[in-house]
């Protein structure tokens, strides 16, 4: 299935498309493939594409005062990726992302999405959706932070998010749950045993 395959029936999950609509959406959504540890954003930039996973595995994350990286968010193949604070506000970007192995993006110029907004009114609800689903994540990853240990949000990580604990070094899991890698490691021993 080509990329732009996997994006349509991605949209045709959650909206209708008619086959002329499929077809115009195809045409604002432009391919880039990435090679592994390729930036896809830098911090500084201004994020103006929203940005399809069609392939592959990619990460966003931001670098403190001492350099250490913040893991933000994971994504894997029919996810979103992007600093979406960027992206709404037009301000320069504090995060990067970076495909962790080869990988397949589709994404959309801000202008020109809004330009499909008025062309196919579906997309406007697709995005409506998932701007709300985003919102409730961060949500629920704030509150989770603060109100469980680190054993239960490395459990429940495991268990949301099997396939991507198989694909992602120990060491960027760790990041993401804010743990060091070698308190991972020993709650890793400590399930096995």
């Amino acid at each position: 299935m080509e990329p732009i395959d996997t994006l349509i029936q991605h949209f045709r999950e959650r909206i209708t498309l008619t086959d002329h609509d499929a077809r115009y959406v195809s045409e604002c959504f432009h391919v880039v493939t990435l090679k592994k540890k390729e930036i896809l954003l830098h911090t500084g930039e201004v994020s103006s594409h929203m940005r399809y996973i069609a392939e592959g595995c990619l990460r966003s994350y931001y670098m403190d005062e001492e350099a250490r990286e913040h893991i933000i968010q994971f994504g894997i193949e029919g996810w979103w990726v992007n600093d979406l604070y960027s992206y709404l506000t037009r301000t320069p970007a504090k995060q990067f992302i970076q495909a962790l192995e080869h990988s397949i993006v589709l994404q959309i110029h801000r202008d020109t999405l809004h330009q499909l907004y008025d062309r196919v009114p579906a997309i406007e609800r697709f995005f409506r959706f998932k701007f709300e689903k985003a919102y409730v994540a961060l949500q629920d990853r704030t509150l989770n932070t603060l109100s469980k240990t680190a054993e239960e949000r490395y459990f429940e990580f495991r268990s949301k998010y099997r396939d991507i604990e198989q694909r992602v070094p120990q060491y960027m899991i760790a990041s993401y749950l804010g743990m060091t890698p070698e308190f991972l490691s020993a709650l890793r021993k400590k399930t096995t045993t």
